[in-house]
């Protein structure tokens, strides 16, 4: 006999308000911006690329000279004559032999420029001509074998930078195409903004969007879109002029000519093009409220500090941002924004001030960007930074700080196994509601798959259940161009002609379009429980190792804290990782030292680093390289003291600490592990302790919530199981009348399946329906399953009759 669960929903017992909880984080890493979301189809178009942005960029990056038949030309970059200082670099073609035509070709991004039969192009530049110049520009967008899919004809007719424009209708359908700008006669042709984008554009904005990813996007119904980033944000030098300052809002409005190259800490250049204005424009566009994140005058990443004496004008650019999106055309900001074309304000209500911050700097300056804002718009909410942490004591000062200083929300960080967030399904069960709430604004479960989608939508169960302490969260990254990955995982892929969901941009999509706006009570009773994965104590292999450096361990011990044994495992251990060393193939990077059955032990030891740009790895609870534990002293940009546990090669980092470990200096360092719990020491004091929990499956995750405009009541929920969930399902406190059920469910996938550019709906939620009699039905969830229930208020059951017709 089948045994059935009962869920109870109390349909007038009201909990917290679920309010702006699901959204997005839109950061221009995987080439996001250029080269994918903003719809510019020409790669360098003002020829600003640098080393700078990175080591094999030059001014003629993406460009090639073209000469046909005889013709002859010097094509040359150059900076005397610039449309604008901040754009300053141009192209300069002059013609010694004319032939078939000579110019210059763009490659575009990816394979090339895509273009669609029939589809409209408009192209522009900025050109000038000298006196013995005179014939016209051809513009034309030809295949990799020359033939020519659409073409105009352009009279550069000034000595001066004028502005071109010119409307290109494609004769065919190619992803690989090149634009072609060639001439005739004699003199110099000078080139700069060079651009084409599609006439058709997200909600037809000129300078806009690439439509089929903003859809995607605009198809999740965000609440909320937080960018422009990331650590994209704090990376760069303090001066705003600087090619690589950090991100500053104001050099990315008004005029494109005018908007300065950026080199991107992400290993490329930002056009800008993709600005605050147009930031905000998306926003209003899809629905979602603005989240704008702004440095704070601390670059993390290489010390750079502004003195607190110099703080205002980085202060003065948060209360500036705020008045340019909120203020009216009579203040100087919201002129600006008028100015530029909109005159009603975008209405922000939230701000981030820094990102994934680390260290005291940026907490001494966040107390003086919170206090200026909350006197200037004490409306508006502030959000804080934990650094990129799940725990430890750069997670513990952000919460401080926040607390300290009252900021509205506190802005967490992690990526991690699916296993990890299975096991922390509870993280936020404990969190109060006095304290600032949680914006947990990047996470991921380290994978595409359907497991990782599963894992992600069992967790989001518990996010939306503690919306009392959960008020934003955002997957991370949202988007990623094939050909340019710079991190995995990410919600949606695109090349330059294609765009696909993953299943874990389903699942948000799912509880996005279903988030409902207030809690209801859910009870659960009478389910088969799951079978317990044993509490096991870590054991295993013991190793050490490094990463880039020189190190030598010593007086390597394993001490039974039980029994007070101790084993020798090694008395000098000497590994070296250098580039030399890989370079010539003698890099030695790891030493294993033996296993223990034990359940409570230290390991302990000297360590002295010679040379290199980290510090040491301790491993242990080690099976292979893939399933391990290890600490990490001196991790990342030999800043970090880290605990972390890999699951089939996907690392979690269970707690961090500040710590460097400096060249020369000889290290004692103790590990301690007793059954799941570990402690770390270093010089005999303490540095961290956590706790590794392994996942208990729950029978169901669950969750509920009303819909207040439809009257709609929301059941998710999550089967982790690899067997059926029997439940009857029933509604309290409301009419017992028939209504109608929406399914929205993905079930019926291995774990292993992911969407692809081949497969792009391989994983895919269906939807289906079915009716309730009294208010109450009985529904068995397949095993691995995703499952919304939106079952229909009593007055709209006519209404849920015709469209379950439609849907079926």
């Amino acid at each position: 006999m089948t045994v059935r669960g009962k869920l109870t929903i109390h349909t007038k017992a009201r909990g917290a308000e679920l309010g702006d909880l699901y959204g997005i984080f839109f950061e221009d890493l995987n080439h996001a911006a250029d080269g994918g979301l903003y719809a510019e189809l020409v790669q360098n178009r003002s020829f600003e690329f640098d080393p700078i942005d990175r080591a094999d960029y030059h001014a003629l990056t993406a460009w090639e000279k073209v000469e046909r038949g005889d013709g002859i030309a010097e094509l040359r970059i150059e900076t005397a004559h610039p449309i604008h200082p901040r754009n300053e670099h141009y192209a300069g073609i002059t013609i010694i032999s004319e032939g078939a035509g000579v110019g210059i070709m763009n490659r575009g991004f990816n394979t090339g420029i895509p273009i669609k039969r029939g589809e409209k192009y408009v192209f522009s530049m900025y050109a000038r001509r000298d006196a013995s110049y005179d014939e016209p520009v051809l513009v034309a967008i030809e295949s990799l074998d020359g033939t020519v899919q659409a073409q105009a004809s352009i009279m550069v007719t000034s000595a001066e930078w004028s502005n071109y424009d010119a409307e290109l209708t494609s004769d065919a359908t190619d992803n690989s195409c090149r634009l072609v700008i060639t001439t005739k006669g004699r003199g110099t042709l000078y080139l700069d903004m060079v651009s084409l984008f599609p006439v058709h554009t997200f909600c037809n904005r000129p300078n806009g969007l690439r439509e089929d990813i903003a859809l995607m996007i605009a198809e999740l119904k965000p609440k909320f879109m937080r960018f422009p980033g990331g650590c994209l944000v704090h990376d760069g030098s303090l001066n705003p002029d600087d090619r690589d300052s950090m991100y500053r809002w104001k050099n990315t409005i008004g005029d494109l000519a005018q908007r300065p190259a950026r080199r991107s800490n992400w290993g490329y250049n930002q056009t800008l093009g993709l600005g605050y204005l147009e930031y905000f424009q998306f926003c209003e566009d899809i629905g979602a409220k603005p989240i704008p994140v702004l440095p704070a005058g601390y670059d993390p990443h290489h010390k750079r500090i502004v003195p607190i004496e110099e703080l205002q004008p980085w202060i003065d650019d948060a209360l500036n941002l705020i008045e340019f999106a909120n203020g009216d055309s009579t203040t100087p900001w919201g002129a600006i924004r008028s100015k530029l074309g909109h005159p009603e304000p975008f209405g922000m209500t939230y701000i981030g001030i820094g990102n994934e911050e680390v260290d005291e700097p940026f907490f001494e300056r966040y107390t003086y960007f919170h206090r200026a804002i909350k006197e200037a718009y004490p409306d508006i909410k502030i959000i804080n930074s934990s650094g990129p942490f799940a725990a430890g004591g750069e997670y513990d000062r952000g919460w401080k700080s926040a607390r300290e200083n009252r900021s509205d929300l506190v802005d967490e960080h992690y990526y991690m196994s699916p296993e990890w967030f299975l096991a922390h399904h509870r993280r936020y069960d404990s969190f109060s509601a006095d304290d600032p709430k949680v914006f947990l604004g990047e996470y991921a479960s380290c994978g595409n798959t359907y497991y990782n989608a599963l894992a992600e939508a069992a967790y989001m169960t518990g996010l939306e259940r503690n919306a009392h302490a959960v008020k934003l969260a955002c997957y991370a990254p949202l988007l990623c161009n094939a050909d340019y990955v710079n991190w995995k995982p990410d919600l949606i892929w695109f090349n330059n002609h294609a765009v696909y969901g993953t299943a874990n941009y389903y699942v948000q999509k799912m509880f996005m379009n279903n988030q409902g706006d207030r809690l209801l009570q859910i009870e659960a009773e009478g389910f088969k429980q799951a079978e317990l994965q044993p509490d096991t104590p870590i054991t295993g292999g013991i190793a050490v190792g490094c990463d880039g450096c020189k190190i030598t361990y010593s007086e390597i011990r394993l001490t039974n804290l039980a029994s007070g044994e101790i084993r020798t495992l090694g008395d000098r251990i000497e590994l070296s990782d250098s580039e030399v060393d890989r370079a010539d193939g003698t890099s030695v990077r790891i030493a294993e030292l033996g296993h223990t059955d034990w359940t409570h032990y230290s390991i302990t030891m000297n360590a002295k680093k010679h040379s290199g740009s980290k510090g040491f790895i301790v491993y242990f609870g080690r099976k292979d390289d893939s399933n391990q534990l290890f600490w990490e002293a001196g991790g990342w940009q030999n800043q970090d003291s880290m605990i972390q546990s890999r699951i089939n090669g996907r690392n979690s980092v269970l707690t961090q600490r500040l710590f460097e470990a400096e060249v020369g200096v000889e290290y004692e360092l103790a590990l301690e592990v007793e059954g799941r719990r570990i402690r770390v020491s270093i010089n005999g004091e303490f540095v961290s302790e956590t706790v590794d929990l392994l996942p208990v499956i729950e029978p169901l995750y669950f969750t509920s919530s009303i819909e207040e405009a439809t009257g709609d009541v929301i059941v998710k929920a999550v089967n982790v199981q690899d067997t059926n969930v029997a439940a009857h399902i029933e509604l309290t406190g409301t009419a017992k009348r028939q209504r109608e059920v929406e399914v929205i469910e993905m079930s019926g996938y291995e774990l292993h399946e992911e969407n692809s550019f081949a497969t792009p709906e391989r994983i895919l939620p269906r939807n289906k329906m079915m009716t309730a009699i009294d208010s109450e039905f009985d529904y068995d969830f397949p095993k691995h399953s995703i499952t919304v229930l939106r079952i229909k208020s009593c007055e709209s059951v006519q209404e849920g009759t015709e469209s379950r017709q439609t849907l079926l």
